[in-house]
């Protein structure tokens, strides 16, 4: 039973996390529902450190942009 409620939010938390991946919107739906499905299914655990490992790259970059900029001024 909690199989399947947990795989369903899974789904639909990740469906709606693509969605507002193309629209403008949260990408935490979609790491929730990774999250969720990494559970269940070994592919899921693998998108979701690989989705981790991006999101946390992009935020060095930008605290690298960030303290360059205030070095400047």
């Amino acid at each position: 039973m909690h199989k399947n409620i947990r795989m369903a939010l899974g789904s639909v938390l990740a469906v709606a996390g693509i969605v507002f991946f193309i629209l403008p919107g949260s990408i935490l739906f979609l790491l929730g529902g990774l999250l969720l499905l990494s559970y269940d299914f070994p592919r899921a655990r693998v998108w979701l450190k690989s989705c981790q490992r991006a999101m946390s790259g992009s935020a060095q970059k930008i605290d690298r942009l960030i303290r360059a900029r205030k070095l400047r001024s």
